[in-house]
This record gives C-alpha cells, sequence and structure tokens, in this order.
C-alpha cells in the first residue's frame, strides 16, 4: 500500500540539514520514494534557508516557538511522521502530533546528540537565580527550543515512538531501533562515470598525490592525525584536499594557519559534483578520534570513497571497522605514525591498493546503497501501513 511519509526535520537552515543535499534526510527520502511512497519534508529553520522543495518556518525562542509549532503541524499531511533526530523541534513536534490523532512516528537517530555537550556527564545544576534568567530572560538558555535539558528530556521518550531507526550501532545499543545504515547513490557514485585524470585537471590537483577529506573538518575528525602524518612523511608533492571547509565555526581556518603548507583548500560545491571531487583524489582519508561523537556517527564520506572505488584510509572508530570489512586500511585512531605508515604503504603498492578500492564499491553496493536502505525501511512502512 502506498503511504505518504512526512519527514520532520530539526532544522533546514544552510547550517543545519540544508548545507548540502547528501545528508541523511534525503537519503531516506530517495530510499523510501524508491519503495513507491511519496515523501514530503518539513521543518524548523534556524537560519538561512536555501533549499527549495521544502516547507520551513523560522523557528524562535520560547514561548513563541510553541506557536510556531502549531503553525508548522498544520502543514503535516503524511500518514506516517519521521522525525528526524530525538529534539523537540522534531520528534517532540511529531509526538504533540501523535497525541492529537495518533498518527504513527517513527524516530530517526543519525548522532548522538548529547555527545556535543559531555555526554553522560552533561548536568544542568544552576543557581535559582540562574534558572530564573535562563528561564525569563530575553534570550535565556532555556527559551533555545533545543537546549540540552530538552534533548536528555526527549531521550527518555524515545521509546514512544511507533518504532525507532538508527544510523550505526553505538546508537542501536543505547537507544535500540532498526539498524538502518546510510545508502549511497552508487548510480550517481560510479568510477565508470568520470576519468579521474581529467578531474585532477579540473580542480588543479594534476602535480600532487592527494589525500582528500571530502568533510566538514572539526578537532574528533582527526584531521590534525592526517596532517601530523603528512608533515612526517614531508613529501613535496602529498597534499590534503579539504572541500568546503566547517560550516560551524573557523576551525579549517585554523588548520590553513598551521598546516596550509600541506592544504588544497577547495570551495564549497554541490553535491553532484562529490563524484568528481573523489574521483580526483588517490584516497579518501577518514580518520576519526576515539571519541563520543565520533562513535555514534556513521562517516557519509566514507561510502563515497568506497562507492567511487577509492582506497579509504581511516581509524579503528565506532562502525568504520564493519563498514569497510577487508576492503579499505584501517589504523589505531590517534596515531599519526599509523596513517604516515599506512599512506606510504598505499602508495607503494597501487597494485593491492587499487584492488581493495574495487572490493570497496562491490561492499558498497551490496551493504550501503539506497536499495539497501530502501530493503531495511521496506518491514517497517509496511507494518505501520
Amino acid at each position: 500500500m502506498s503511504r505518504h511519509v512526512t519527514l520532520l526535520v530539526s532544522d533546514l537552515s544552510s547550517s543545519g540539514a540544508g548545507r548540502w543535499d547528501g545528508v541523511r534526510v534525503f537519503r531516506l527520502k530517495q530510499a523510501i520514494e524508491a519503495l513507491g511512497h511519496s515523501v514530503e519534508v518539513v521543518g524548523f529553520t534556524f537560519g538561512e534557508l536555501t533549499l527549495e522543495g521544502v516547507t520551513a518556518i523560522a523557528a524562535p525562542d520560547y514561548p513563541k516557538f510553541l506557536q510556531s509549532a502549531s503553525r508548522l503541524l498544520s502543514q503535516i499531511r503524511g500518514d506516517i511522521i519521521y522525525a528526524i533526530k530525538p529534539k523537540v523541534s522534531s520528534f517532540g513536534v511529531a509526538l504533540w502530533q501523535k497525541w492529537r490523532d495518533r498518527r504513527p512516528v517513527i524516530l530517526d537517530i543519525d548522532d548522538w546528540e548529547l555527545s556535543w555537550h559531555g555526554g553522560d556527564r552533561n548536568q544542568y545544576q544552576p543557581t535559582p537565580k540562574q534558572f530564573a534568567r535562563d528561564l525569563f530572560k530575553s534570550g535565556g538558555a532555556l527559551r533555545q527550543p533545543d537546549h540540552p535539558v530538552y534533548l536528555r528530556w526527549l531521550e527518555k521518550q524515545v521509546q514512544r515512538a511507533d518504532a525507532i531507526t538508527v544510523h550505526t550501532r553505538f546508537l542501536q545499543h543505547r537507544f535500540g531501533g532498526i539498524y538502518v545504515p546510510n545508502g549511497k547513490d552508487v548510480t550517481l557514485f560510479d568510477p565508470d562515470r568520470y576519468d579521474s585524470a581529467a578531474c585532477r585537471d579540473r580542480y588543479g590537483l594534476s602535480s600532487y598525490r592527494t589525500l582528500i577529506f571530502p568533510g566538514a573538518p572539526r578537532p574528533y575528525k582527526g584531521v590534525e592525525d592526517l596532517l601530523m602524518a603528512i608533515a612526517q612523511l614531508n613529501w613535496p608533492d602529498l597534499r590534503l584536499v579539504i572541500v568546503g571547509g566547517s560550516p560551524y565555526d573557523d576551525y579549517d581556518a585554523q588548520l590553513m594557519h598551521q598546516w596550509g603548507r600541506w592544504i588544497v583548500k577547495l570551495p564549497k560545491l554541490p553535491y553532484a559534483e562529490m563524484p568528481a571531487i573523489v574521483a580526483a583524489a588517490d584516497i579518501v582519508a577518514v580518520p576519526q578520534r576515539n571519541t563520543p561523537a565520533a562513535q555514534a556517527q556513521f562517516p557519509l564520506k566514507l561510502t563515497d570513497g568506497m562507492a567511487m572505488a577509492k582506497p579509504i584510509l581511516a581509524t579503528q572508530v565506532g562502525d568504520m571497522p564493519e563498514i569497510l570489512g577487508d576492503t579499505g586500511f584501517l589504523v589505531e585512531p590517534d596515531a599519526p605514525d599509523r596513517l604516515a605508515a599506512a599512506i606510504d604503504w598505499i602508495f607503494a603498492h597501487p597494485t593491492e591498493a587499487k584492488q581493495r578500492g574495487i572490493n570497496a564499491r562491490s561492499r558498497c553496493c551490496q551493504h550501503y546503497s539506497i536499495e539497501a536502505m530502501s530493503a531495511a525501511l521496506a518491514p517497517l512502512l509496511n507494518a505501520l501501513a
């Protein structure tokens, strides 16, 4: 039976899910539509909106946020509400709608939101005076719709969802639910569609041996470890390619200041260009550090490289060993010397490295494609329908 599914997103702004159309919500949309269901994307914006084809309402602080939430609910047309992230601005609003008309709610958890606020160590213990300021003063902390206090409360409500999907084993262990790793569009990310030499020329990389880090640089992602490894090797033609930089802060500027000699920084580019960028690289690097934030994540760029049959250099953090199997190059986290040794081996053994890349694409097509994602979602949507 064909259903209409509403994907309810906490932040569709250019600093949230709207920063690029490769984020999980749009892969879920693609996977659900492949099953013959129709999908709408609705949500809030906490900043500039650059997306088209979505319904978005600006999110003010409390108490006006409740009025905006009511307006957003009136826009929801789906038979099933699929809330993205356990936040008030998504799951909380979905539970409100469920209370009103018993519409089924699925909760998708793709990250451990509290990990950005200290995880289980996070405690809100204000003095009475501070609490009053946070609650009643304009701009007070507790007026923010997704303050950590509310995140913690929403985490305790996850079992109120009719079903839960999770992005990683870490999240499954913490919250339960069905494991639905992100699917890659392996037709778009198909190495046979791209000429690697032409792509290197296009992005000004022809004179370099390159590692590409296609994600947004943040300290836990281990980019500094990778740069220390490159500096240790000290090859004059070896470069790390960073695409787009960080939408959150000036961390990539800090990297350029300290490590600029070894970095080629490309501007933010449309998602459709990402396969060509990956095609231009010799190695795709995902050197996550061993932190709670990294353990909870499925780095989407990992499968970019796998689908494009590139040698993948990653660390033994979170789900990455399971995702790669024996098709990548895994080293211990927080170990620049191990990264340097792996880089040296990959360039010294191009035939073996290329074969691992080919095997990685095969593994991605089988386990981490849009088709695999659709297969995982089908029983769940059929049961709710």
